[in-house]
């Protein structure tokens, strides 16, 4: 159902009781948070209407409304600048949970199972006395059973189908009716009814808004909303990839996700998960959870829609790499703020174990933005990271690669392919049009910092990496 203004008026109710309650908040330092993480698939950076209306002219979406997202960040934290270290589902995915680099934590591409001896947040928060569950789309290639680290699982393999969807609940295949992120909302919210008394870390799993979209994979409340909307154009959409060579003769053709009805579709199905992130919002204030749980709601990659000539992710433009994420906790958290540092993936699990009062393993790279969430910008905070992608066959043409970002820079290298090699200076070209590589002093000034990202990673291409790219990568005539 859609998020309403009476219910929007119910939970600014609900947070006055709560606060009014913990007026005299005698043992609130010795509570231990509850988390809830919710996650998107393919749900780019700005598909959220608060980040809409902050862009203004520049929006590309601006009629959409995500009223579930804009009362979170009303509510919380905004982090502007999240991204991944590798933008691909599993992963990522496995970044979030390992809190290490997948070069590192075992899943490089979309057909590796999740090891299921890994240390993550489930298992460190299990061993601590939390009870664990994840509901939803797991997605470690076509991985079956309970899911490693959690108490409960009820979660479908690989990427499902939409409607009518069986899930394994604790591995067992069971069938269902309805659509899928529906029908993984009301698990989650049976499972913190069943499990509201004591600690607990529930992840949830949105499909929405992976292909296949539209149609039917739509719930009817869902198909017909924004018809007649239009969504504007970017610089970049007539750009190409630089892997994908020079336009053909007779001019460049856009790519399928550029028509603006694979947009309509696909903010349809951001806006069914905005639903469900609503409901699971009502449900922490039913339960009097609120001002105890740490909601974080971000997605597994970003996406393109047609930007530099692509679809998919992969590649790591500015549309792939980067994510929303938002974080709600009263207890320790302001309201309506925004966070300008950068921050990833691999910060999650860090974050939910400092959170919990626990020390991260030294074997996790990330690091927690508890501090800065709090308002507080330590004085070391990162001021790059690198970014990796190996070639997967059956994937598509995305080469393998390796790339360093800064605050305002970006460097990209692909291996065996030094004519490829990318610079764009993201302060004046946001949608990283002009390639700097010719300029010998920005390229050298950021290759010396890639360097420093992968001694400091470990970096290197894990056993397994398949090669560099395949010959469709080569430029196209």
């Amino acid at each position: 159902m859609k998020t309403s203004f009476p219910t929007l008026h119910r939970r600014a109710a609900a947070w006055l009781l709560a606060a009014l309650a913990c007026a005299a908040p005698l043992h609130a330092a010795d509570r231990k948070p509850n988390f809830l993480f919710i996650y998107t698939d393919d749900q780019r950076w700005d598909a959220m209407g608060v980040v809409q209306r902050e862009q203004g002219e520049r929006a590309r979406f601006p009629w959409f409304r995500s009223p579930s997202m804009d009362h979170l960040a009303a509510e919380g934290v905004r982090f502007r600048n999240a991204f991944l270290t590798l933008s691909l589902c599993s992963p990522s995915r496995a970044a979030f949970l390992t809190g290490r680099y997948n070069h590192l934590n075992g899943v490089i591409n979309n057909h590796t199972a999740f090891p299921t001896n890994s240390v993550t947040h489930a298992t460190l928060l299990r061993a601590a006395g939390y009870r664990t569950a994840y509901i939803g789309k797991w997605h470690m290639g076509n991985q079956r059973g309970q899911r490693p680290g959690f108490d409960y699982s009820a979660s479908f393999i690989a990427h499902g189908r939409y409607n009518d969807c069986p899930l394994e609940i604790n591995g067992v295949s069971t069938p269902t009716k309805g659509w899928i992120d529906d029908v993984s909302t009301d698990f989650a919210i049976e499972w913190m009814k069943q499990n509201r008394d004591r600690p607990f870390s529930l992840v949830v799993g949105f499909k929405s808004p992976h292909s296949p979209r539209g149609g039917t994979n739509l719930p009817e409340r869902l198909r017909n909303l924004y018809a007649g909307e239009t969504s504007r154009p970017v610089p970049n959409s007539n750009a190409r990839a630089i892997f994908h060579g020079p336009a053909p003769e007779g001019g460049n053709q856009p790519h399928p996700l550029a028509a603006n009805s694979m947009h309509l579709d696909y903010l349809r199905h951001v806006t069914g998960a905005d639903e469900n992130l609503g409901r699971l919002l009502d449900t922490l204030d039913d339960l009097g959870l609120a001002e105890d749980t740490v909601v974080v709601y971000t997605s597994d990659n970003g996406y393109y829609l047609g930007e530099h000539g692509l679809g998919d992710k992969r590649s790591i433009y500015e549309e792939s790499l980067r994510i929303p994420l938002l974080v709600r906790y009263p207890r320790l958290f302001g309201k309506g703020k925004v966070v300008d540092e950068m921050v990833l993936n691999i910060d999650l699990a860090p974050t939910f174990l400092d959170l919990a009062g626990m020390s991260a393993p030294r074997e996790m790279q990330g690091v927690s933005w508890k501090a800065l969430a709090a308002g507080q910008k330590p004085a070391n905070w990162r001021q790059s990271f690198l970014a990796e992608y190996f070639y997967e066959s059956g994937g598509g043409d995305t080469p393998t690669l390796v790339g360093v970002r800064t605050a305002n820079a970006k460097l990209v290298k692909y291996p065996g392919h030094a004519e490829w090699t990318e610079v764009f200076d993201l302060a004046v070209d946001p949608y990283e049009l002009k390639n700097l590589a010719t300029d010998s002093a920005a390229t050298a000034k950021l290759s010396a910092e890639l360097d420093a990202q992968v001694k400091a990673v470990n970096y290197a291409a894990p056993p397994g990496a398949d090669k560099p790219g395949p010959p469709a990568a080569k430029a196209k005539k």
